[in-house]
């Protein structure tokens, strides 16, 4: 794993992009390490800021995608979603809508709202609105974070 994040770094924005896609979507992997990386190797911090939000935001759409297969047995065998978060997450999302999307970029919590968003067929495109802003904030975060203590 740590020479596949090393070649994340070396691929710059790109390997940034990956990254985000991956740790958007429900397989396991984290960004922030990558971005951190990117950041220490002099990257310029506003575009991995959208390269991050967007390829995170795209790792998200995927599991949207996922979650309208619409088939629960699928969702908990292939994207190794537990029932009973599944059916936490659906509750959430019945609850709040699009709103949901706001916390998608929540580590393994975010997979599930995600997956649920499109099992309960929320509308993507205020989906996407929600998710994109939830995801831009983590990365200006951690962006910050770096900057401060730089």
């Amino acid at each position: 794993m740590e020479s596949f994040v090393s070649e994340l770094i070396a691929w710059g924005p790109a390997g940034m992009f990956v990254a985000a896609f991956l740790a958007g979507s429900f397989f396991p992997f984290s960004s922030e390490v990558v971005m951190l990386g990117l950041l220490g190797a002099g990257a310029d911090a506003d575009g991995l800021l959208w390269w991050g939000t967007a390829g995170n935001t795209l790792g998200s759409l995927f599991n949207y995608g996922v979650g309208t297969l619409g088939r629960e047995d699928w969702i908990t065998r292939y994207a190794k979603v537990p029932p009973d978060k599944l059916e936490r997450g659906k509750r959430y999302v019945q609850r709040y809508g699009p709103w949901a999307g706001l916390l998608a970029w929540i580590p393994l919590l975010g997979s599930v709202v995600t997956v649920a968003l499109g099992y309960l067929r929320v509308n993507v495109f205020t989906s996407m609105l929600t998710i994109t802003a939830g995801k831009f904030a983590r990365y200006y975060l951690l962006v910050y974070a770096y900057a401060v203590a730089s």
